[in-house]
């Protein structure tokens, strides 16, 4: 099963993953209409400065999703074989209590008409709008197991150009 990964090395804080979210789950789907939509578009994703790093933050789809449990109309739910939690607005009431308990803290408001709104993983797509927006590849999509052996390729790679120097 695909996951977003983060490789916080990669970030370079130019929030063009954060742009791309809004701008997919806009009714437009351009930038130059979604700017004029009223309630305004908004990210899912949230690039934040913590100790002078750049680190995108986004909804992990938790295996045993606290949002899911706390939200009391069913707004939230979680497939069982990906485990993406997906969010109904027609059922949500602006409780927040998902916001509360969420452990990354990756659900955002859309205050005009009083609903949560979190990361889908941009169920029509193929490659996530915020994935795809990242020119530097801090975001990854892919396999877990896909994304370790990348990680460990590229570490014995710097390791070797220590030694080749």
């Amino acid at each position: 099963m695909k996951e977003i990964f983060v490789r916080l090395d990669r970030c370079i804080g130019c929030r063009s993953c954060e742009l791309a979210c809004a701008v997919e789950h806009s009714q437009a789907k351009k930038l130059e209409l979604a700017i004029h939509e009223t309630p305004k578009p908004k990210r899912r994703v949230y690039v934040e400065y913590i100790a002078g790093r750049k680190i995108p933050f986004l909804c992990r789809h938790c295996e045993d999703a606290p949002c899911v449990k706390a939200c009391r109309t069913g707004a939230l739910s979680q497939d069982p074989v990906t485990r993406v939690v997906t969010h109904d607005p027609k059922k949500c009431i602006g409780c927040w209590m998902c916001a509360m308990v969420c452990p990354y803290g990756v659900i955002g408001e859309e205050a005009e008409r009083r609903i949560a709104v979190k990361c889908d993983r941009c169920p029509d797509r193929e490659i996530p709008a915020c994935v795809e927006a990242c020119r530097t590849n801090a975001l990854v999509y892919t396999e877990e197991n896909e994304f370790s052996e990348m990680v460990r390729k590229e570490a014995i790679t710097e390791y070797l150009k220590g030694y080749i120097q």
